[in-house]
């Protein structure tokens, strides 16, 4: 009898090579927290790993908001620095209400500064929010805003002649319903509907137009058909259109061109300006010495006595990275920090214990729309005051675990328009505490 056998190719005897970092922190997470993180870090000479998926950023509007409402009012805060005061009387568990007010600004500041170094300026926090206008032509309180869309909150507040400019073919904004809920209180507001230059026909995308305003031919084009739809309106509103890597220069090569003053409106997510903010620190954090291993998931994270070490792969292989201290920054349940189960909410990670309702019956109210909120939304980890998140015996889980961002409990960043100011408040405070860990250590 023969016996017959298959040669195998050498590269399918080779086992995967794990590939080994060492670093004195490691973020997990890459929303705004996790970036904020890496962002103070780098600023702080600290040595810095980060992973994470990115898909959730594409999702923000690039608004920076702080505090927007009192979780149990209707209206709208105009200082949030004083509505801070009123948050740690009412609710000193609140993220925001453990962390100093100088601090809280000045991690917008070193934030914002950020991104102004690579051509995507942001105004500074001021003493005041900013009424800023929504995809759908309502008004909302933020503390910062992209320059592309400073002029029109200015514009709003005084009263100016504006022409909310939309496009043939493109969906999700619609210059007729800004005007319609705006008209009220923006009487001289109106709204013309033209083609984008060279792409009349079918639907269109705006991270495509974006793009496509990067080309200067394309920007001449669509200044002549500006000025046409402009009228006697010298301030024209746009959705966020204006460039993709630099818009700030798009922004003023147009208004150049057309001699009129020009903003953008976030349109309904995935957004342009929230792409931006990805491709902003994909490209720029590992110029600044950031791991940066972006769309990768960790999956076991364990502590030693003598450092951490996270477990990951990518299409090359297995990956380990060991550092001194971690920042957990997760997010919730659509970056899959959190994760809703039939008889409770998980930390995905680590298990670490979730603050929550003490039964399922308990996370929603009866009416969607009910004033004071629903129970899961105020879900998350509990920390100490060095922002460590706490075991089941209410002591830290370990020295080295830091946390950041909306997956901590005891607030509802969508109904106080608060989740921006989260992220990088606590990233600040997180990021303050592995340093003081690190210099401890050393």
């Amino acid at each position: 009898m023969t016996t017959c056998q298959m040669n195998t190719p050498p590269e399918m005897d080779m086992k995967e090579e794990t590939r080994h970092f060492n670093t004195q922190l490691a973020i997990i997470g890459s929303g705004i927290a996790g970036f904020a993180a890496s962002i103070f870090a780098v600023n702080r000479k600290i040595a810095t790993a980060q992973i994470g998926n990115t898909g959730a950023l594409a999702y923000t509007t690039g608004y920076l908001d702080l505090l927007g409402k009192q979780d149990d009012e209707q209206a709208a805060i105009a200082d949030p620095w004083r509505a801070l005061e009123e948050l740690r009387k009412n609710q000193p568990n609140h993220p925001l209400s453990r962390i100093p007010t100088a601090d809280i600004h000045n991690g917008f500041d070193e934030f914002t500064a950020f991104f102004g170094e690579y051509g995507l300026a942001y105004s500074r926090p001021g003493a005041n929010n900013i009424t800023a206008l929504t995809p759908v032509g309502t008004l909302k309180q933020t503390l910062c805003v992209p320059a592309t869309m400073a002029a029109g909150p200015r514009a709003f507040a005084a009263q100016k002649p504006c022409i909310i400019v939309d496009f043939i073919g493109l969906k999700g904004f619609s210059g007729r319903q800004v005007v319609a809920n705006l008209h009220d209180r923006w009487p001289d507001l109106g709204t013309e509907r033209i083609a984008f230059p060279d792409m009349d026909h079918g639907e269109i995308y705006p991270e495509v137009m974006a793009r496509a305003l990067e080309v200067p031919a394309t920007r001449e084009k669509l200044a002549a058909a500006l000025k046409g739809a402009a009228g006697q309106a010298k301030v024209i509103g746009l959705p966020a259109i204006l460039g993709m890597h630099r818009p700030d220069h798009v922004r003023a090569e147009l208004e150049r061109l057309t001699s009129l003053e020009i903003f953008e409106i976030p349109t309904m997510p995935p957004s342009v300006p929230g792409i931006r903010l990805r491709e902003l620190f994909e490209q720029v954090l590992p110029h600044k010495g950031v791991t940066l291993i972006p769309q990768q998931k960790v999956t076991a994270l364990t502590f030693a006595a003598e450092g951490a070490t996270l477990s990951l792969s990518d299409s090359y292989g297995p990956i380990r990275i060991h550092t001194q201290a971690v920042i957990l920054a997760t997010g919730r349940f659509l970056s899959g920090g959190l994760e809703a189960h039939p008889d409770e909410i998980r930390e995905q990670l680590l298990g670490l214990p979730v603050t929550q309702p003490a039964d399922r019956t308990l996370w929603y109210r009866d009416r969607y729309t009910d004033r004071r909120g629903h129970a899961i939304h105020r879900a998350g980890i509990a920390i100490d005051h060095a922002f460590r998140p706490l075991a089941r015996d209410r002591r830290p889980y370990n020295e080295r675990l830091f946390t950041a961002g909306i997956i901590l409990a005891h607030q509802d960043w969508i109904r106080s328009r608060s989740g921006a100011g989260i992220a990088i408040a606590t990233a600040y405070r997180a990021v303050a505490e592995v340093e003081r860990f690190l210099i401890a250590q050393a």
